[in-house]
Parts: C-alpha cells; structure tokens; sequence
C-alpha cells in the first residue's frame, strides 16, 4: 500500500476532503452532460417558416427590397423579422450577419412557392430562396446564439454547487469538532498537561467519548497524585530514621565498620534527596525561588567551588556578563551533577566548561573527553533510574537520576538539555536557560 493510501486511510478529514472532491466532480460531469444534451437539443430543432411569410414572401420581403437591392432595407428587414438574408449577384455577395451555420447553396429543393420562390431544405431547416432579374435572395430563419445562456447555466449550477459544498463542509467540520478538540487534549496529556480537559456540551456519541476521555485524564492524575504523595511521605519518614541511624554510628568502635556503613548511609540520604526533588521539580505547581545574578559569575564560582582529585576542570565565562534570573540553587545542583558525570566516566582528561549568551537565552556546555555513551542510550539516559550500562555499580554510574534531575531544572527555567555523545572520544552536554523563566513558575 502505497503511503499516500496509508495517509488517506488514517485521516478522517482527508478521506472528508476526498468525498468533497468526488462531489466537485460528479456536479461538474452533470453540468457537462447536461449542457451538452441542451446544446444538442437546441441544434437538432427543426425551424419551421411561418406559413404567413411562406405565402407573401414576395410581397413583404423582395418587393420591399427591390431589384437592385436596398442594402439598408434588407438589412432592416433581417434585423426585425429575426431571420438571415442574403442576396447574390455576379457583382456582389451580401449577408446581413455572420451566421454560417446553413450551406444554403448546397440545400436541397422540398417545393415550389408563388412567383419563381420555392423551399429548400438542409438538416430540417427550410430554405426560401427567390431568383429575380438576376439577383438570387436566400433567407432563412436566424440562428439565436445560446452562447450566453449557457454560461449562465454554467455559472448558475457551477455557483449553486459552492455554495452547497460550503455548506456541507460547514456542518461536517462543525459536526467532527469535538475529534480536533480530543486530539488536542490527547497531545496535551501526552505531555504532561494532565489538569488540561476538552470542553464540550455535545450530547451525541462524540460528546460520550470526550466524556470518557476527561474521565480517563482524571483518573490518570488521581493516580500520578497519589503516586507522587505516596512517595514524598516515604522519603520524608525514612529521614527520621536515617538520621537516627547516622547518630548510633557515631558509637561504633570498628573505624572500617562504620565508615563503610556511614557511606550507604550517605548514599541511601542522597537518593531520597533526589528524589524529592525530582518530585517538586515534576509538579505542574512548582515554584522557582528566583532572583537576578551576573550569570558568568556564578557558574564561575559554581565551579570553583566543585572540587576533583582525578581530572582538571577549565571554565570559558563571557567577557561582558549578562544577568539571568533563575534559582540558584537548584541551577547549582544541575551544574554540579553535569560535573559529577564529567568526572566520573571523563577517564581523568580535561573537562571543559564554557558559557555563552545569545537571544535572551544563555547556554552552559559542559564537555569531557571520557568514555562517551552509545547512540542508542542517548534518547533514554535523561529518564529516571535510566543506566547506559546496566552492569555498572552504585559507586562508578550513580543511581541514573543525576540527569534527569538536569533535564527537570531546565524545563523548570523554561529551558531544554541536548546531549551529544561519541563513544570513546568524550560526552558534551549543552544547557540552554532563558532570560527569563516562565512567570508560572516564578515568585520573587
């Protein structure tokens, strides 16, 4: 099947579109024939001569044109009675107009009339024609053109028809609305809009599906709510017991023991932080604790601050600082878990941190020359718990949420984090952070 076929097969509106088209056509090909059949109808008519003029022709016509003709007579006559005439002579050839349509030489003779007339006949149609002192008079009835009222024909049906389409195209798409309205909240929902709910007050089985559809969504967020609540009151429990836990160690007698515990301990503390925070940062009514800084400056400091006994960190600032208003902390946290992931897979090579600013929208690169990550992770490794490696441990891949803590802050800010990652030559991650962050997000 070819994917043209495919595409009219998954649109309803194309498959719309082409029943309208089909209708074009089909009213075109009526008014087509239709004309034809009127055409040929009017061309097939057999015009009779009234049997007044057969029986006085001579009176009223020839006498009145006389021998030698009077040109303007004749051509009066023709214009009144409505009829052709034309008049021979072996000094002249004269018609009253340009109807061509009978070879009046070439009619056949029917009968003889009064005074040397007689009728001929060609294709139905009759012919007077009158030999008199050497002048031949032909005269028939005139050829009414329907040119005209035809086209009116045309542009009446061709204008009726657009409106009809129109008007059907109109009630359909007013009827199909709601599917427009559905796949809207759909794509909304997708991503991550779970409070967004199509309007509607249809009562037909459209109306039944956009029902069920916001009922789904509601049920969808219930659960992701209490999910999330679930999870927020897990953590903030076992911080009670943690902490307990770190004061008992303190009285432990084996050094080794309790260092090695301590450092789970530790590790189990960071998780459930993270975790928290990737909680608030997921929810639609987070707020940002913002404030205005010199951007360079602080991302400078960030990683002056951050401290490696394995791999040499290089920070390139702007020359002319910009202010961003943004969440220090939190951009702390995103600066310090991208060095963190440097350090870690960076093989003990330079890491580069460099900052620009374009657009209203500042850009922070940090790039190592480590172990890289494989094309087919890099779509994944900004979900939760997500490793590139699965057989990596706790102490060398971290728990998979470091990136996804990043990517979170960004969007936060309003902002977006590419990866791009080639394995063996090093991993550059590219931060971008709006002047500005969403107003919905913000307080002051």
């Amino acid at each position: 099947m070819t994917p043209l076929l495919n595409q009219v097969k998954r649109s309803l509106f194309l498959r719309l579109l082409l029943i309208f088209g089909g209708t074009v056509v089909l009213i075109f090909a009526i008014i087509y024939v239709s004309l034809q059949q009127l055409n040929q109808i009017n061309n097939n008519q057999i015009i009779e001569i009234p049997d007044y003029f057969v029986r006085n022709f001579e009176t009223i016509i020839i006498d009145d044109i006389g021998t030698p003709p009077d040109l303007e007579v004749a051509a009066l006559l023709a214009q009144d009675l409505e009829w052709t005439i034309r008049i021979e002579h072996p000094a002249m050839v004269w018609r009253s107009d340009n109807d061509y349509r009978l070879p009046v030489e070439l009619a056949e003779f029917s009968r003889t009339l009064s005074g040397g007339a007689e009728i001929r006949t060609w294709n139905g149609e009759d012919v007077i024609v009158v030999d008199r002192n050497n002048y031949r008079f032909y005269m028939h009835q005139r050829y009414l053109d329907s040119t005209d009222f035809n086209y009116v024909v045309l542009y009446s049906g061709l204008g009726l028809a657009a409106i009809v389409l129109f008007l059907n195209y109109f009630l359909i798409s007013r009827l199909l609305a709601p599917v427009r309205l559905l796949k809207q909240g759909a794509e909304k929902i997708q991503h991550g809009d779970l409070g967004y709910r199509v309007q509607t007050d249809r009562q037909d089985e459209l109306g039944e599906l956009t029902a069920s559809v916001n009922h789904m969504a509601d049920s969808l967020q219930s659960m992701l709510e209490a999910k999330r609540q679930l999870l927020l009151a897990i953590s903030h429990e076992l911080r009670t017991p943690i902490t307990r836990a770190k004061l008992q160690l303190e009285f432990m007698d084996d050094e080794q023991t309790r260092d090695a515990l301590l450092d789970d301990i530790n590790e189990i503390d960071l998780l459930i932080s993270d975790l928290l925070e990737a909680e608030r940062l997921n929810n639609t009514h987070s707020v940002l604790v913002t404030e205005t800084v010199e951007l360079s400056a602080f991302i400078r400091s960030v990683v002056e601050t951050f401290t490696s006994d394995s791999s040499e960190i290089r920070f390139n600032g702007l020359e002319r600082d910009e202010e961003v208003t943004l969440d220090k902390l939190r951009i702390r946290l995103l600066v310090t878990n991208l060095l963190n992931n440097a350090v870690r897979h960076g093989r003990g090579r330079a890491i580069k941190v460099s900052l620009r600013f374009g657009n209203e929208v500042a850009t922070i690169v940090v790039q190592d020359q480590g172990e890289g990550i494989a094309e087919e992770h890099l779509a994944d490794i900004t979900e939760p718990f997500y490793r590139a490696d699965s057989a990596r441990q706790r102490n060398t891949g971290g728990f998979g949420l470091g990136l996804y803590l990043c990517k979170l802050i960004a969007e936060a800010h309003g902002g977006t984090i590419d990866i791009h990652s080639v394995v063996n030559e090093g991993t550059r991650i590219e931060v971008e952070i709006p002047r500005q962050p969403p107003e919905f997000k913000t307080t002051n």
